[in-house]
């Protein structure tokens, strides 16, 4: 009796241990080949280049299939006990954000280079992205949906999860959220242990970045130029060997000019000396070593991010 009594407290704690476990922040969003199926694309210039990506407002104001879609979605996943991002209220306040977005210039006077999606994971900051597509087939009276649904790292943009299939053939009366629930439940929880799988292994052994350092003209000797004997370069090396996760980066490029750093894996989290905890981001992990240059080498720099996952630190000049 005793040893029951031992094993179901056992479990009671395993379950409790799964339950508090972090899960990843999620936003489900229209896929790509369906936005341009459906010609919900917007073009924008990209440092003087046509580039076209997906217009998720348009296609929520003038899609109510995929609104009801992506709801749906979004219901099945808060029933697993995922937490959620709404796109449209992120897509909200980027309309409340577009007047000051539109004033802020550098000191050069150049404006801000950033795609519409880089805005927008900016403003979620979801960890992984779902992209549904959905094809409604028709055989005879009777219709089914075909879906194919993958999860995106918002930070390196790598599949990490995918699941697809087809619903039971149903009268032409049937709503599309119902063909797309009865298709999608077979999978979802599949799909599900593949986010939590992908998500445990960041908190285990960090998330992954691209770190480049570049220096501007007027910093003369670039990254050779040494401070106690030992060149930038290496002490920036070393920086980064001491503070990703077990010291996982690779040095893809170095040289007296720029230096490229891939798979790099920072923590997700940290904990500070009162003991409060905060999220890390690339943003704020590079950001300490533009702080460490400055403060202990008088070193000035100015760090950039193009989307979540790649930061520049141009090292000379703010």
């Amino acid at each position: 009796m005793k040893r029951i009594v031992l094993i179901l407290w056992l479990a009671s704690l395993s379950l409790a241990a799964y339950s508090q476990a972090k899960k990843p922040t999620i936003m489900v969003i229209p896929g790509d080949n369906w936005c341009v199926k459906n010609n919900y694309v917007q073009v924008y210039d990209d440092l003087g280049k046509t580039a076209e990506v997906p217009d998720y407002r348009k296609a929520l104001r003038n899609d109510s299939d995929m609104l009801l879609a992506i709801s749906k979605i979004g219901e099945m996943m808060a029933e697993r006990d995922f937490p959620l991002k709404s796109l449209e209220s992120c897509l909200k306040t980027l309309d409340n954000q577009a007047a000051e977005d539109g004033l802020l210039v550098s000191k050069g006077g150049d404006g801000v280079a950033e795609s519409p999606i880089d805005r927008l994971k900016k403003t979620a900051k979801a960890d992984i992205w779902m992209q549904l597509n959905y094809t409604i087939n028709h055989v005879g009276p009777r219709r089914s949906l075909t879906f194919n649904l993958q999860g995106f790292d918002a930070y390196t943009d790598k599949q990490i999860a995918a699941a697809s299939g087809t619903s039971d053939l149903k009268s032409p009366t049937t709503e599309t959220a119902i063909l797309l629930e009865e298709a999608v439940l077979m999978h979802i929880d599949s799909f599900n242990d593949q986010l939590k799988s992908y998500f445990d292994d960041l908190f285990e052994n960090g998330r992954e970045i691209v770190v480049r350092i570049k220096v501007w003209d007027s910093f003369e000797e670039g990254l050779e130029k040494e401070f106690d004997g030992v060149e930038l370069g290496e002490i920036i090396e070393k920086w980064m060997a001491e503070n990703t996760v077990r010291g996982r980066f690779s040095t893809s490029e170095a040289t007296e000019n720029r230096m490229l750093f891939e798979q790099v894996r920072i923590p997700m989290e940290e904990t500070s000396e009162n003991g409060s905890v905060r999220a890390v981001d690339a943003r704020y992990w590079v950001g300490k070593l533009r702080k460490l240059l400055r403060k202990q080498y008088d070193v000035e720099s100015k760090l950039m991010m193009q989307g979540l996952g790649q930061a520049q630190l141009v090292i000379g000049e703010k």
